[in-house]
């Protein structure tokens, strides 16, 4: 059986609305739930990048018992000791209920700080660092650190009762590889099927432990052509794999470099339908392929229609399951 829950994407979706969302996702039966963590969006038309932990504090005192995760990218924008800091918080006050995933970043966010952007080859140096600063933070160790991010004589004086899981995000079979030596599960976005296929064998035949998400990208509408051209509107400039997703370093040049894709193009990223049978079936595919966790993200800016034509017509087709708790320990007994 599979969780499936809501992704809330702050690039689309003004902070206020997303946790009305988030709420009523809970209240019509998704059992789990997630968020990105952006400085800006992906286009112009999207139009918002609500800071994410201010977010999540209020999502989680919202709800009543969905867990939540977040996208992370630890080393430029953020000091690993402040993330750190920030899951232990959350997990303290809402223990078994919160998970950070933890990425190499994009430019995109991570060029305000002046700093220059790595290699990824560094990127993914600079990242194992802030993962083994964080995990002994979170557990109570004190840290100092001498290499491509530096700690002082840090340590957090309010611990959560557990560890909550550190999530390794992946969007290619070589990532997911290298996120088996340290990360209690993994998270990628949905892509063609063989595709996401590899990804999983890389992580399992590495030696990944704990759960496997997906983050999996949709679109719907009463009708095909609205499903197409809001998908169009919102996430043709999404489509753009990496390098390019990685180093394009604003929405305007993510617009630009966007502007011929075509709405045949995005139904290669993003499931376009108004069949709520085809929908089922992707989402069936992906428990299939083996991932425990699947959260939705539509990619329209109004969730409401889709939160609640979803928890009646879809979710009950699959075989949805509670979560996990979100602690370490757990994780890495699945």
């Amino acid at each position: 059986m599979t969780v499936y829950g809501i992704h809330a994407s702050h690039e689309q979706v003004p902070p206020a609305d997303l946790l009305d969302a988030v709420v009523h996702a809970e209240r019509k039966g998704f059992t789990a739930a997630m968020c990105s963590d952006h400085f800006s969006p992906w286009s112009v038309r999207q139009g918002e990048s609500g800071f994410a932990w201010s977010w999540l504090g209020a999502a989680l005192q919202a709800t009543d018992q969905v867990p939540f995760g977040v996208v992370n990218a630890p080393g430029q924008r953020y000091h690993p000791a402040i993330v750190a800091q920030a899951v232990s918080s959350l997990a303290a006050m809402y223990p078994a209920r919160f998970w950070v995933a933890l990425g190499s970043g994009e430019a995109s966010n991570e060029h305000i700080t002046g700093a220059r952007w790595p290699r990824k080859d560094v990127r993914n140096a600079r990242l194992r660092e802030c993962v083994d600063i964080i995990r002994a933070l979170l557990q109570g160790e004190e840290v100092s650190h001498d290499g491509l991010v530096t700690v002082d004589r840090a340590r957090l004086w309010t611990l959560p009762p557990e560890v909550p899981p550190l999530i390794g995000a992946a969007c290619s079979t070589a990532t997911a590889a290298w996120c088996a030596e340290w990360a209690d599960g993994l998270i990628t976005v949905n892509a063609p099927r063989e595709q996401l296929r590899e990804i999983v064998g890389a992580y399992r035949d590495a030696g990944g432990r704990g759960p496997l998400h997906l983050q999996a990208h949709l679109s719907w509408a009463p009708t095909e052509e609205e499903a197409a051209a809001l998908a169009h509107d919102q996430w043709r400039t999404n489509v753009h794999g990496p390098p390019a997703s990685w180093d394009l370093d604003s929405a305007e040049l993510f617009d630009s470099v966007s502007e011929h894709v075509t709405p045949e193009r995005v139904a290669e990223s993003v499931n376009i339908s108004s069949d709520l049978g085809r929908h089922t079936a992707w989402l069936q595919e992906y428990a299939e392929l083996g991932f425990d966790a699947v959260m939705l993200h539509h990619v329209g800016r109004a969730q409401g229609p889709f939160i609640d034509t979803f928890a009646a017509e879809v979710l009950p087709r699959l075989d949805v399951t509670r979560p996990l708790p979100a602690t370490a320990k757990e994780y890495r007994c699945v």
